[in-house]
């Protein structure tokens, strides 16, 4: 809070206080009454006037403050005209209450600003290097990949890279909102940004800090606040025309009536003081300062949960979506195969799948890993040589002399094995030995926990249809969105077939519907580009996703995309609801204004009060808790 201003709001509301005593005690005259209440006046005003002289020295003539000064200085300035009455207490209580509007704002903005400027709290100030045997302490831009770096328990990770000494848990939550600790152990790539809570470990860097997920994360704050919602450029445009076609209207209402009543002179006064209670009314404060207040409170409410908008406008896009469309593998699925089924042909299942993990035991590939993992024993003392990875079918070895053959259906055609499809969905890994067919293991990817319970929500919140496309095959990727009830599927689609498909959805809806991408953000990099908003989610540590996406989820929970959208939902609402507010109440008093029965004090509260009361409810969309209610 401005200390300074909330001071000269004090001060100036005791020399109001005083000059009100001054006048109904000491019988002054009207010029010198004008000095005494010109001290407050000055005093909570000099930055108004000097702001609204300022545009007007750079041609931006019709703002707030611009509306103020002419107001105020107007109601000081009509006790002089004959038969008026002053106004002087007017003038500056004006002032003082748009002055103490200024200051809820500015509170609001700062607690706004604390809500994002968390994220900055990840920035860390040192690394500590090994070199020469060594510890050095740099800063993190100076350490260079492949070199190892120490970090102690409660040290912020400086940098990314792999864990190559030690075990320890981590603190994410800066970065994914999340309260539970994760484990890092050796092996385990580790995001810069996380605090490190117990254990000493030493990491292998593997990007540089400008690459590195703090760094990025921090310039998508910084970028976030360039690009507007659409009601915020709304807004704007509107209070460009609005402001000038005000003062007009306040001008014929202060010197056309006074032809049609008579004495022209007699009756100025009095439309000239409805004309400076219509001036004070129509300034737009409130929608100027709450809209853009409110977006700028959902983004910041919307980042403590791990939910990075990059720009309100895109938080606008989440609240206008009608199509949601996922990416399969990563996203709704783990990306983790694991065997489901053994279909042996004259042998047991325990001996195909022991031939088919060693074929594929140096194999890195996701399939090969599920096939080891469910055999469990590669150390039986089996004798496996000449392994040979055969490029898109699979992979051939000699296991205790045998040449066995795991791969896909081209493969056997290939080595003239007669294998047969299998009634099971899922990715289907044939053996061959000898050339003779010896049976099949249906593999699956294992579907998220929550991804069923997010289809559910999503059509809940009235999206119209939910979409998933897949590199997989058809019925493999039905299979899945079947189970989880979603509307349409489309599989063996490559990047570009996705790209299309999304261009063609965008094109078929209407103005006011928007499509957003959920994907991993690494390999549907173009597809998260094309789309109204692209959603990156699990993409902690992941620089391709932050760089690639409009709304990066910081971990790879498909609810989050549920909670975007209801944070974007309530964020919009509370604008609209400001927007309807401040217009109905401006209305109502111009109206009553422009025939006489509004007072200088009900303009006050059709303005600064409207602002304040606005300001206060936009400060509702940083509460994010209200959206899981």
């Amino acid at each position: 809070m401005d200390k300074k201003k909330l001071l000269r709001i004090i001060i100036t509301a005791i020399l109001l206080v005083a000059a009100v005593v001054v006048e109904k005690t000491m019988g002054l005259e009207v010029w010198q009454l004008l000095l005494v209440y010109l001290v407050p006046f000055l005093l909570i005003g000099y930055d108004v006037i000097g702001e609204a002289v300022e545009g007007i020295m750079k041609g931006e003539l019709f703002d707030e403050n611009f509306l103020m000064c002419i107001a105020t200085i107007g109601a000081l300035l009509i006790g002089f005209l004959p038969n008026a009455d002053t106004e002087f207490p007017e003038a500056v209580f004006v002032m003082l209450f748009f002055q103490i509007g200024e200051l809820f704002e500015d509170r609001a903005k700062d607690n706004s600003r604390r809500s994002i400027s968390h994220l900055t709290d990840i920035r860390p100030d040192t690394a500590n290097v090994l070199r020469n045997g060594q510890l050095a302490v740099v800063k993190p831009e100076e350490v260079r990949i492949g070199e190892t770096i120490v970090v102690k328990p409660g040290e912020k990770i400086p940098l990314d890279g792999k864990v190559v000494e030690g075990s320890t848990t981590l603190d994410t939550s800066a970065l994914t909102g999340e309260s539970m600790p994760r484990s890092a152990n050796v092996g385990d790539n580790v995001a810069s940004g996380c605090i490190n809570l117990s254990g000493v470990i030493n990491m292998k860097v593997e990007k540089t800090y400008e690459d590195s997920t703090v760094s990025k994360i921090l310039d998508l704050v910084e970028y976030g606040k360039q690009f507007k919602s659409e009601d915020e450029r709304f807004i704007t445009e509107f209070a460009r025309i609005y402001t000038p076609v005000v003062v007009g209207i306040a001008l014929l209402v202060a010197f056309i009536p006074p032809f049609f009543q008579g004495d022209y002179i007699e009756s100025l006064p009095i439309w000239l003081s409805r004309a400076l209670t219509f001036l004070v009314v129509s300034c737009p404060c409130a929608l100027v300062i709450s809209v853009p207040l409110t977006y700028f409170a959902g983004v910041g409410g919307a980042s403590r949960r791990g939910i990075l908008v990059k720009g309100s406008c895109y938080m606008d896009t989440l609240a206008r979506t009608s199509t949601v469309v996922f990416d399969k593998t990563g996203t709704l699925t783990k990306g983790k195969f694991e065997v489901e089924a053994i279909h042996p042909e004259n042998l047991d299942e325990k001996e195909l799948l022991h031939l088919a993990a060693h074929v594929e035991r140096y194999s890195t590939h996701p399939i090969a890993m599920s096939l080891k993992t469910a055999f469990g024993n590669e150390d039986d003392g089996c004798s496996v040589t000449n392994v040979k990875e055969l490029a898109g079918n699979g992979v051939m070895a000699t296991v205790n002399g045998k040449t066995v053959y795991v791969g896909n259906s081209r493969l056997m055609d290939a080595v003239g094995a007669r294998w047969h499809q299998c009634h099971k969905p899922g990715t289907i890994v044939h053996v061959a030995i000898e050339g003779e067919y010896a049976g099949h293991i249906v593999v699956s990817d294992v579907i998220k926990e929550d991804s069923q319970a997010t289809v559910s929500a999503l059509k809940k919140l009235d999206i119209k249809k939910t979409i998933m496309l897949s590199g997989d095959r058809r019925e493999v990727a039905e299979r899945v969105a079947q189970q989880l009830g979603i509307d349409e599927c489309h599989g063996e689609l490559m990047p570009d077939g996705k790209v299309q498909f999304i261009e063609d959805i965008i094109n078929r809806e209407s103005y006011d519907e928007r499509v957003i991408f959920v994907g991993d953000g690494i390999n549907d990099a173009p597809v998260l580009a094309i789309a109204d908003a692209g959603v990156a989610m699990g993409a902690l540590g992941s620089v391709a996703a932050i760089e690639a996406a409009n709304v990066v989820l910081m971990d790879d929970k498909p609810s989050k995309v549920v909670t975007a959208i209801k944070i974007a939902n309530r964020t919009r609402g509370i604008a609209m609801q400001n927007v309807v507010f401040a217009i109905a109440v401006k209305i109502l008093v111009l109206i009553l204004a422009t025939f006489g029965i509004a007072t200088m004090w009900m303009a006050v509260f059709a303005d600064v009060g409207v602002t304040v009361i606005a300001v206060l409810n936009a400060m509702r969309a940083l509460n994010t808790k209200r959206v899981d209610e």
